[in-house]
């Protein structure tokens, strides 16, 4: 093959992996739009709670994830002018904001068992349920999100990324970004929605 054949057979294959990462991600908004209608639609019985808001933890574990995303960002833009020294800095925060992340949203679990709302059991209710089944979903997506920064961390650390090859990172921080605003919109849905 000669160069040109290279550079078209890297292209398809770039927009195949562009391709599946946009059917993933339209996946996943399938699931927290059916899940959130369902949200909606049991509010509307005679159990439902009105008077519960967001521990402060969920909060933090917002602006958290705003911050990995940025710094997400950063290590794209720095390789991109393959300065690998601050993409490892960089990709190190965010995997270390990310499992503050998780950390986190158990912190708020635990602040609203300590307020006397339980997610399943004899003493649970609907409204905890789905908040719980809604989260707990999204955590599951942000340690997918954490493995695959993990395996970019790995293709950083044996060179495979530059200035003129950095599509494990732009697809990795392509769905970091999206997981960080579905968290985003499931806060403020939460927030404001009662």
């Amino acid at each position: 093959m000669n160069n040109s054949e290279l550079d078209n057979l890297r292209l398809k294959k770039e927009k195949a992996y562009k391709t599946m990462l946009l059917l993933g991600m339209a996946s996943i908004v399938m699931i927290f739009a059916g899940l959130t209608s369902a949200y909606v639609v049991s509010s509307s019985r005679p159990d439902w709670l009105t008077d519960f808001n967001l521990p402060s933890a969920f909060l933090y574990s917002t602006i958290i994830m705003l911050i990995s995303s940025l710094t997400f960002h950063l290590a794209k833009n720095a390789i991109k002018k393959d300065n690998r020294s601050l993409t490892t800095i960089y990709l190190g925060i965010t995997l270390l904001l990310g499992i503050l992340f998780i950390a986190l949203q158990f912190v708020g679990f635990s602040q609203i068992v300590s307020e006397g709302y339980y997610f399943t059991g004899s003493e649970s209710n609907v409204t905890m349920s789905f908040f719980y089944v809604l989260v707990i979903v999204h955590m599951v997506h942000i340690i997918g999100a954490l493995i695959s920064l993990l395996v970019v961390i790995y293709n950083h650390y044996k060179q495979r990324y530059n200035s003129g090859q950095s599509l494990g990172i732009e697809l990795g921080a392509a769905f970091w970004h999206f997981l960080d605003f579905l968290w985003l919109y499931l806060f403020l849905f939460f927030t404001f929605y009662k």
